[in-house]
């Protein structure tokens, strides 16, 4: 085993890589940007090394600072993590010219599987099933046009190398391949260094299912079982799971994914951990995606279901052990879900959201019930979100004995996790951990857009919900006050006893609120009345910041309320459902109904940037006239581009911002006559 790594990566797989370094007793070496000079994945290991300014094309990309990084610190080996310089031949052959060790497969199995199209070739000669698709790399979008022509509409626009869902457009017409090939050969070159793109048959109500294969350098090649990352948004996988709901215990169609994923790598000779990625039909169907030389982001559900540690395996192996396990001794045991918590914004079209995290926490490493929940997350509490890297924020992985037991497990764990400083998508989690057709196992990579075809609204507060959530908020308000009542020195507080009527603000809806019985402390024991003649709710809780305020069931529904900080109190999360709630008393509330209702400013004539962005192009001049869905603009968030279109047909009069402007949100780009 090597004594010291170094890192080529950031953020929660860094964290990742180093905790089981240090399990191992195997010594760390962090490489950081200007942007993640504070971050976990640098106190956390043993050194760190600086390697350029935020943008990673100038840091996390370029291979000689981080071999650089490897000579200052005796690092023997590097492990590339996912994403970046993980799936670049050019990168392991210059560790090796270096005499240092690249943790990942052979430049071979690179080179022909980190390339999509190349890996198709291969797929077919090692008698893998393959999507229809283009035979190489198309040059003009006047030649996708005519590729995907031949192929039949819809197609899929892939980038050659990278994944994550960057790189990929969907094209149902003509128009929609030509703007797709541009937009799909930018970023792949933003986010992997290569523009390369080609074209596959996009398969109609698909499943997404993945194999995990591990090989060594003795010729010794397994699979780890199934995942299904179905449920995706843009192409980027949101919440995934193993095993597959598709598949009954036994089902031989698994052994047939596995069997099949094995022949690829055995015909390559993988020698690491790597994937290999189906499509398949409801009919249990699948057919040869792509393989992901690499770790990849949801590894954490098969090492739950099947206690292999996969970064451990890939230390070993590229330290030259042979496989510590074969085919017989895997064994899939319970179900594991993964939930991807991003720094966006739900509520308007998951748009990217950046800043300070001034509250984070989590229900990392607990066990609910016979559930445990894991978390991978590379911030703290005070961690900044900028606009240069990936939005994910943490992983949330919850194992248990069935696939609903991690589910439940998965729902009260969202519930139990307080993020504030930032828009997030826990709302739109939570909600999918209560939808019935998740939960029914009926998925497809369509999901979010046929089930959520409007976008994401939250839902609405039915009158019992609305009962508990003033309850549980006049339950917090009592709390903090009297936690500010024992504080020591000049905080102290008046020693009267508080107030036991209350106005609390539901979703706009003032309700009344009457403690019925019982004294505000530490835990809360209450009864509170809500409404002028309601009948008294019993709210017991040690409710501490974090925590969920109230469990019960309504309707039917095991549900939680939480409630974070917001700027006129709190906003209150019930499964999905969002409203702000605020707590006042009763004269203050009288007041705040007489206050004048703030007029949004109109906007028609301007085009605002709907996030903190970096601006790629503008697509127009001043004084032209646009038409309806004409690009007016392109903006880079997080690593993915935004093609903003005209709504309607309007002349330019000024444009504001200029390419490579960094822009906040709601920015003015452009103004219409």
């Amino acid at each position: 085993m090597f004594d010291k790594i170094l890192i080529a990566n950031r953020g929660e797989i860094a964290c990742r890589i180093i905790r089981t370094c240090q399990r191992l007793g195997v010594k760390t070496v962090a490489v950081y940007s200007d942007a993640d000079r504070d971050a976990l994945h640098v106190e956390m290991a043993d050194e760190a090394v600086a390697i350029g300014p935020p943008a990673a094309s100038e840091s996390y990309l370029v291979i000689d600072k981080v071999i650089d990084a490897c000579r200052q610190t005796g690092a023997q080996a590097v492990h590339p993590g996912y994403g970046f310089l993980s799936e670049r031949a050019a990168f392991a052959e210059a560790l090796d010219a270096a005499g240092i060790v690249f943790i990942g497969p052979n430049t071979g199995a690179i080179e022909a599987m980190g390339d999509k199209i190349t890996s198709k070739i291969k797929a077919r000669e090692a008698g893998v099933s393959t999507v229809p698709g283009s035979a190489g790399i198309i040059a003009t979008p006047e030649e996708a046009v005519e590729i995907a022509k031949e192929i039949g509409f819809p197609v899929m626009i892939k980038a050659s190398a990278g994944g994550g869902g960057k790189g990929m457009r969907v094209a149902k017409t003509a128009d929609e391949v030509a703007d797709g090939f541009a937009r799909a050969r930018s970023e792949a070159a933003s986010s992997f260094g290569d523009d390369r793109v080609f074209i596959e048959k996009f398969i109609v109500n698909p499943r997404h299912i993945e194999i995990q294969v591990l090989g060594d350098k003795h010729g010794n090649a397994i699979f780890l079982g199934e995942r299904e990352c179905s449920i995706q948004r843009r192409n980027q996988k949101v919440v995934e799971e193993a095993p597959s709901p598709l598949f009954d215990k036994d089902d031989p169609v698994r052994e047939q994914m596995g069997a099949q994923a094995v022949a690829l790598a055995r015909a390559v000779g993988y020698d690491s951990a790597g994937t290999v990625e189906f499509v398949a039909g409801q009919d249990k169907s699948f057919y040869f995606l792509e393989m992901n030389t690499r770790l990849q982001v949801e590894h954490p559900v098969t090492e739950l279901v099947t206690g292999i540690d996969l970064v451990e395996q890939m230390l070993r192996v590229a330290s030259g052990e042979k496989l510590s396990v074969t085919q017989d001794d895997v064994s899939l045991n319970g179900w594991a879900i993964e939930t991807r918590l991003y720094a966006e914004d739900p509520f308007r079209g998951f748009l990217p959201s950046t800043g300070r995290l001034t509250t984070y926490r989590t229900p990392a490493d607990e066990v609910l019930g016979d559930s445990k929940v894991r978390v991978d997350t590379g911030v703290v509490e005070g961690s900044e979100i900028t606009l240069f890297y990936d939005p994910m924020i943490a992983k949330m992985v919850t194992h248990a004995p069935t696939r609903l037991g991690a589910i439940d497990a998965m729902g009260e764990a969202l519930d139990r996790t307080l993020v504030d400083g930032i828009r997030h998508n826990i709302p739109f989690l939570s909600a999918l951990m209560a939808h019935p057709r998740w939960r029914s196992g009926e998925l497809s990579t369509n999901f979010i857009e046929e089930e959520f075809p409007d976008g994401f609204s939250g839902g609405t507060l039915d009158e019992e919900a609305r009962r508990i959530l003033a309850a549980t908020a006049v339950s917090a308000e009592l709390a903090r006050a009297e936690r500010y009542r024992r504080l020591p020195g000049q905080l102290r507080r008046d020693p009267a006893p508080l107030a036991r009527e209350w106005t609390v603000d539901v979703a706009g809806e003032k309700l009344p609120v009457r403690i019925t019985e019982g004294e505000p402390g530490l835990p809360i024991a209450l009864s509170l009345a809500i409404g002028e003649t309601g009948e008294p709710i019993a709210v017991a809780s040690d409710w501490q910041p974090g925590q969920a305020l109230w469990t019960g069931t309504v309707g039917g529904r095991s549900l939680s309320v939480q409630l974070r900080t917001a700027l006129n109190g709190y906003e209150a999360t019930w499964h999905g459902v969002t409203a702000e709630v605020r707590v006042m008393r009763p004269r203050v509330g009288e007041l705040d109904a007489l206050m004048p209702e703030k007029i949004a400013a109109d906007t028609s004539r301007l085009l605002l940037c709907p996030m903190p962005g970096l601006v790629v192009s503008i697509e127009v001049e001043e004084g032209q006239e646009v038409q309806p869905g004409e690009t007016l603009a392109i903006v880079e968030a997080m690593k993915m581009e935004n093609v903003l279109r005209a709504e309607r047909q309007l002349t330019v009069k000024a444009i504001k911002a200029a390419k490579g402007d960094s822009l906040a949100v709601d920015e003015i780009i452009m103004e219409f006559e």
